[in-house]
Order: C-alpha cells, then structure tokens, then sequence
C-alpha cells in the first residue's frame, strides 16, 4: 500500500514540474521575441541582425552555450510601457574555444535602453 502511495505522490510531481517547465519554456519563448514580430521585422530591414543571432554567430559553433538571466525584468515595468525582459542579452559561450560572457543590447526591446 505505501508503494502506491509514494507512486501516485511521484506521479503528481511530476505533473507539477512538467507543467512548470512548459511555463518556463512559453515564458522564454515570449522573452526571444524581444520587442516582438514587429520591431524585428522593421530592424531585419534596416540589414541588423537580432542580439541572439550577433552572439550566435560570434560564438564557436556546436560548443556549449547558456544565457544568464533571460528572465530579469520580466514583465515589470508597466508604467514606462512594458518590456518583455530586460532588454540585454547575456550569453556564455566559446570563442576560438575560450569561455567568454558575452553581453549584447536588445534593440528590439525599448530601443536598447536595459531595465534593471
């Protein structure tokens, strides 16, 4: 009987931190699209690439990467208009196979400015 129980209790975290990391991954999705569809569309035009795909491309291709704090400042702000995040994009990674962190302005996100 206890081996049922520690089972539907292992089966109901799980459920929690599925859901959790759905959220997680919707929330992070909303946050790449910086200041969203349309203001990518309008800096693509002007020839710029996003702040992702700069350091994407400064980085050493299939090594390792992990951005640090995709979620700062997320949703806050209201009052000076909303931003998604923070507006900086702050990623480590490999360059010429050296660990470097590397910082870049999102200017889809309130042109650039960074909230804290």
């Amino acid at each position: 009987m206890a081996q049922v129980k520690i089972d539907l209790e292992a089966s109901r975290n799980e459920d929690v931190i599925k859901l959790a990391i759905s959220k997680l991954n919707h929330r992070l999705e909303e946050i790449y699209q910086g200041g969203g569809k349309k203001r990518i569309e309008k800096h693509k035009s002007k020839g710029k690439l996003t702040a992702r795909e700069r350091i994407s491309r400064l980085l050493d291709p299939e090594a390792p990467v992990f951005e640090i704090g995709a979620l700062a400042a997320f949703k806050m702000y209201k009052e000076e208009g909303g931003a998604p995040a923070a507006g900086v994009v702050v990623v480590m990674g490999y360059i010429e196979q050296r660990l470097c962190i590397v910082v870049a302005n999102d200017a889809t996100v309130k042109a650039g400015a960074w909230f804290l």
